[in-house]
């Protein structure tokens, strides 16, 4: 049997288990078959597909993931669901399960010990550790070939912003610049168990196996995108001074206008592109 959990079968599951849904670790159960459906298929599984799910829950995804996927490994934080998956995923033969806390983990290792090839990531993630799960997973420069997420409504605008929206910033440059991003559908939260207290939204994003874009000094790239949206009201040449303290005014202003960048610009109003670019001519100025 496959398909997800209604809110009546996920709550019995529980029930049978005397467990319920941690507000410290951020359960909400996703209890509606129909959305269920839309992010499995937005994520395109198929049997020579590898999957990691992050945070399985009771394991209504995970059993759509493995009817659908070669492989399925599942990460699950709390210990207390380990014996309810080892249930409801028990018909399928093609499922792993680890304990831990996938912060915690090295992935490298992981890979090297339980995939082969890229990987597709399909998880309804926690919203409290959405953005240090999503950064690590791209950092890592992991053999990803996409990111499918439930996440907060507000985090998904911000993932996909554009330069001079109000949700454009820093969380914006960072997933843009390792992947594509695009909203599949907008989720009330009424198809949870408990219901959020905000609204959610699915997620894709596509890794492209090389870098999108090309910067001599990944670190100094963000401590600029940090600073440009550390003070959103100042100006680029006000915002930057207090954080390259090596590069007088002077030297900061030609490096904007020598990167055809108009001193008197806001940070949000840059795109990435243009990042790129500043961050180079202060290296080559800082070397």
């Amino acid at each position: 049997m496959t398909g997800g959990f209604t809110y009546n079968e996920t709550r019995e599951i529980m029930k049978r288990f005397g467990i319920k849904p941690s507000k410290g670790l951020g359960q909400n159960f996703l209890v509606d078959k129909n959305i269920l459906q839309k992010m499995v298929s937005a994520a395109e599984i198929g049997k020579d597909d590898q999957v990691l799910e992050i945070g399985p829950g009771v394991g209504t995804l995970t059993r759509e993931l493995a009817s659908r996927a070669g492989k399925v490994v599942a990460v699950e934080l709390d210990r207390r669901l380990v014996p309810v998956l080892e249930c409801t995923v028990k018909p399928f033969g093609n499922v792993e399960l680890i304990n831990g806390d996938i912060l915690d983990l090295d992935l490298a290792a992981l890979w090297d010990s339980h995939f082969t090839g890229r990987v597709k990531v399909v998880a309804n993630l926690p919203y409290y550790v959405t953005s240090p799960i999503v950064m690590k997973l791209l950092e890592q420069r992991l053999p990803l070939q996409s990111i499918v997420i439930m996440v907060q409504k507000e985090v998904a605008r911000r993932m996909s912003a554009q330069p001079g929206s109000k949700d454009y910033g820093a969380l914006s440059i960072a997933v843009q610049y390792r992947s594509e991003p695009r909203m599949v559908a907008e989720v009330p939260p009424t198809v949870f168990m408990p219901p959020p207290k905000v609204d959610s939204a699915i997620v894709r994003l596509d890794v492209q196996p090389g870098l999108r874009y090309s910067v001599k000094d990944e670190a100094l790239l963000f401590k600029l995108v940090k600073a440009a949206f550390g003070q959103r009201r100042k100006t680029l040449l006000n915002a930057l001074g207090s954080a390259f303290v090596t590069l007088d005014r002077q030297r900061l202003g030609k490096a904007l206008e020598a990167s055809g960048i108009d001193p008197k610009r806001r940070g949000e109003t840059l795109s990435i592109d243009e990042f790129c670019r500043l961050a180079d001519y202060i290296y080559r100025e800082m070397r």
